[in-house]
């Protein structure tokens, strides 16, 4: 076997040890091993996932050997779970994977304590009313949970729990926090030690920008009684200061400071998504408070003290044109009040675990650190009930999807897997299942989905004879290259949520496959 940093050196590279650590201990569980379900598997499995328990009471028919790539000829007739673990297992050794030969549904009626054991469930091709049930079970214990289903040329998914919260958040794009704004101290006594007017030309085009734009900044405050640009005029001003110091045109450094000028004019204070999760309920702690919240109502302390309404350093520069010996000084700089910064949250959090009767050491010194450094990208998602969502779900955002032409299809899908459920209640079989009843089915799917959509609150609302038509062409029907798109989906949102990296998905993803269009409704 592989050693794990060689067999899992991409990954690693994208989440860490830490992240990988995270996946080695988690245990899934995976309700019907089908096209939607056996994808979704085989991607965790091949990222090295702890273990997975496979439940299936189903046996392989000739017709799973069209759309499923973990069963083959010689499976038909025994259990559909015992050959996908045995598949699975190929692929790699390391997971511990188990199979029990049991229809979901008769767990969740029966046994709905079996789901406490788990990190996460993920329950592919469940009908809406064993969706809810399931859905009230793993919130009661605690337990991650993604839906993912696959039907025709359409498909969604869709994860429920009642909270999650994210330190290393990684967004795209995020402003480097070098706090050229409002310098501290060391920073400023930095600047104030190199000379912008040098003779010699070799060390002028190595000065790094921050230094600049920190001695430009404050040259312009001293002429403005104090104040940094603020209107679109002076901005340009500021740019035009500084673009008149450069000596010659192959001075990058001076370049990079006038196109990181605006790094100058940029707030200070938090932002409106830090200020919500700090002014958060949750961050009034108490005994029961996760380690998370504990932390929050640290950084709140910290903020509001010694922080000054700035949040802890970040404490890392990007590259920049500079001598070696500059850029190392202002790195160090930086780390240096970047580690004080976190010292000084590493103790209000001590000191808030012994108030609320918690040991102080419980959360490790690594956690905060990465929790500073990451302070300004914290991420809360919270989720609507399934229940909730499907008996009343947010009106204007309903009406607004079945109006918009661009989410016109994504909504119709949404509304006839639903349909399609329903109809499945009423007439034990789906829309266009079998053989010689389309017509008769496309009219019954039509008048329950405009029953559907009547129990929402949109009376009036229809969806296109096109897209009825079409759901009961898909006669429930799992299609391998949907159920391989809708896996991958559900597995990068099962590693986003075991890993506690990336903003997982809020809403319901619904995969258009004839416009080949994923949308996200929120309702």
């Amino acid at each position: 076997m592989a050693e794990p940093k060689t067999k899992y050196d991409r990954q690693l590279r994208i989440w860490g040890e830490q992240g990988q650590a995270a996946l080695e201990k988690a245990s899934i569980c995976l309700l019907n091993c089908g096209p939607t379900g056996s994808e979704t598997l085989k991607n965790l499995v091949l990222g090295g996932i702890g273990s997975v328990t496979v439940i299936d009471g189903s046996k392989v028919e000739v017709g799973d050997l069209g759309n499923n790539f973990m069963v083959d000829e010689s499976s038909v007739g025994q259990s559909k779970a015992k050959c996908a673990c045995t598949f699975l297992q190929e692929l790699n050794d390391a997971v511990k994977a188990k199979f029990i030969e049991e229809h979901p549904e008769e767990l969740i009626e029966t046994n709905p304590s079996f789901f406490s054991q788990f990190t996460l469930v993920i329950a592919t091709q469940l009908v809406e009313d064993l969706m809810i049930k399931l859905d009230r079970i793993c919130r009661e214990a605690n337990v991650m949970l993604i839906f993912a289903r696959s039907y025709g040329l359409t498909g969604l998914v869709r994860i429920s729990l009642k909270e999650h919260t994210v330190i290393e958040s990684k967004p795209d794009h995020f402003l480097d926090d070098l706090r050229l704004n409002n310098p501290w101290p060391e920073l400023r006594s930095f600047a104030e030690t190199i000379d912008l007017n040098v003779p010699d030309p070799v060390v002028h085009k190595h000065v790094p920008y921050v230094v600049i734009l920190v001695k430009m900044a404050d040259e312009w405050a001293q002429n403005h009684g104090g104040n940094l640009p603020s209107t679109r005029e002076e901005k340009k001003e500021l740019k035009e200061l500084i673009r008149s110091r450069m000596r010659a045109m192959d001075e990058d450094n001076y370049k990079e400071a006038i196109e990181a000028s605006f790094k100058v004019f940029a707030p200070q204070g938090t932002s409106s998504n830090l200020q919500r999760i700090i002014n958060d309920s949750f961050a009034d702690v108490d005994s029961n408070s996760s380690d998370f919240w504990v932390m929050v109502a640290a950084l709140k302390e910290f903020i509001a003290n010694e922080g000054r309404g700035e949040v802890p350093l970040e404490g890392s520069i990007p590259d920049m044109t500079s001598s070696t010996e500059l850029y190392v000084n202002l790195q160090k700089i930086y780390q240096a009040k970047a580690e004080a910064d976190c010292l000084v949250v590493e103790q209000h959090v001590r000191n808030i675990l012994k108030k609320i009767g918690r040991d102080p050491d419980s959360i490790p010194k690594p956690v905060i650190k990465s929790f500073c450094k990451n302070a300004r990208k914290l991420t809360v998602c919270r989720y609507r009930l399934l229940e909730d969502e499907f008996s009343s779900p947010a009106q204007p955002e309903l009406q607004k999807y079945l109006a918009d032409e661009d989410y016109s299809t994504a909504i119709g899908f949404y509304i006839l897997l639903r349909a399609a459920d329903r109809f499945a209640s009423n007439y034990n079989s789906f829309p266009g299942q079998f053989d010689g009843e389309m017509d008769d089915d496309i009219s019954r799917l039509k008048t329950t989905a405009v029953g559907l959509l009547g129990d929402l609150g949109c009376n009036g609302s229809t969806l296109t004879e096109d897209l009825i038509n079409e759901m009961c062409r898909y006669g429930a029907s799992e299609l391998h290259a949907v159920a391989a798109f809708i896996g991958g989906i559900a597995s990068q949102e099962v590693i986003k949520l075991i890993t506690r990296q990336f903003v997982p998905m809020c809403g319901t993803l619904i995969f258009n496959g004839v416009d080949h269009k994923s949308q996200l409704l929120l309702l």
